[in-house]
């Protein structure tokens, strides 16, 4: 499927959260579970706390300069991708600083595409990826995920279809968000040919690379063969550092384009958040940044969920923190799902209308299991049967 360029002359896609939580928000109900805003209940790391509050009232922090980040956050995501992918990157050439990962994502997308550009991108996705294409003039090029063991596999033929000789960039996530797909190797293997079909690029969201439920090792783009420069990696601390505030991320690359991603980080943003710049260095950098402990907390409430409601239609994610259920197929349309949760269940969720194709993304609605302990979730087979009657 094929969307219309541009955001002018349409309207973008509208993501749904904000509706969502300004009426939990306006309840006030302490009974009312949070499942619609990719929030966790999980802190930062305590290094990452201790920097920003050590970063208040520095002139260093209060400072538009340096434009494209602290040095000492551009060497530790630098590192941190470069362990990753076993491919060396050097901080002050290939690795600038981004106001939160969506951030940087927007301004990759700037720099290396021209309106009328088309951009692969998995369906399912999240909006706020889908609408940055728009604005950046692309064109999304969806490419369906299919469902195999109540898992999300890839449409591999609908990937080779999906590649012509427009293709810009393929926009990868892995988990990614909503679904929680983990690619597989065949999966990467796949998306790297087209890649080099198309002699495209690939923008890797690497928000979520380290929550995996798989028990595998990470796969990054970046080290397969011939792909490191191809490859743009965008990271943040938001996810996996449960530092959602800070907004604070950093995009990875070839040094040909990181220039151009640069300048228009620049004429974008301007700069990052000062005192996040140092929390978020400290976290990438803690000896215990409690990523694998965090893990294996999201993974228990996945599981929870997922054994709970193992009678409905749910697609379990190996990755992430949101899980999607098909209620199409069992009479509700995600937005009736939603409103019949939420007055009778006290369950806030979101539909995923518009995120994706009518055909695909259009019929799941999103729970978040980030924000609500197990404990919290006890009952939520009864709330989703008092509602839905199922």
């Amino acid at each position: 499927m094929i969307l219309e360029p541009g955001c002018m002359g349409r309207v973008c896609i509208e993501i749904g959260v904000d509706q969502m939580g300004n009426a939990a928000d306006a309840l006030a109900s302490a009974s009312m579970l949070r499942l619609e805003n990719l929030d966790t209940d999980i802190p930062p790391p305590q290094e990452a706390i201790e920097a920003t509050k050590a970063a208040i009232g520095t002139d260093a922090a209060n400072s538009y300069l340096p434009f494209l980040g602290m040095h000492a956050l551009r060497e530790a995501a630098a590192c941190r991708v470069s362990a990753t992918t076993e491919v060396n990157y050097a901080p002050d050439e290939q690795c600038i600083v981004s106001a939160g990962g969506l951030s940087g994502i927007l301004n990759a997308l700037l720099a290396i595409s021209e309106p009328g550009d088309e951009v692969i991108i998995t369906d399912p996705a999240y909006a706020g990826l889908i609408n940055r294409i728009y604005l950046a003039g692309g064109v999304p090029k969806l490419v369906p995920l299919i469902i195999e063991d109540r898992r999300w596999r890839l449409d591999i033929d609908a990937l080779r279809d999906a590649a012509t000789h427009k293709t810009r960039a393929v926009l990868t996530m892995s988990p990614s968000m909503p679904s929680g797909i983990v690619h597989t190797r065949e999966e990467w293997d796949e998306i790297a040919a087209v890649v080099r079909k198309t002699d495209a690029c690939l923008l890797h969201d690497a928000a979520m690379e380290r929550i995996l439920f798989t028990d595998t090792p990470i796969i990054h783009p970046a080290s397969l063969d011939d792909m490191a420069d191809r490859v743009i990696t965008v990271g943040s601390v938001s996810k996996e550092y449960r530092m959602i505030g800070w907004r604070c991320g950093w995009v990875v690359g070839p040094k040909p384009i990181m220039k151009d991603i640069g300048l228009v980080s620049l004429t974008n943003v301007v700069c990052q958040v000062g005192i996040g710049m140092q929390g978020a260095a400290a976290a990438l950098i803690a000896q215990d940044d409690g990523v694998d402990q965090a893990t294996r907390e999201w993974r228990s409430r996945r599981d929870f969920l997922v054994t709970e409601m193992s009678d409905l239609p749910v697609v379990s994610p190996d990755g992430g923190w949101s899980l999607l259920i098909d209620t199409q197929s069992i009479g509700l349309t995600p937005g009736e799902a939603s409103k019949l949760l939420f007055e009778r269940g006290e369950v806030a969720a979101t539909p995923m209308t518009g995120w994706g194709s009518p055909e695909h993304a259009d019929r799941y609605l999103r729970f978040v299991y980030a924000n609500e302990p197990v404990a919290r979730l006890s009952d939520i087979r009864d709330r989703i049967r008092k509602a839905w009657k199922v």
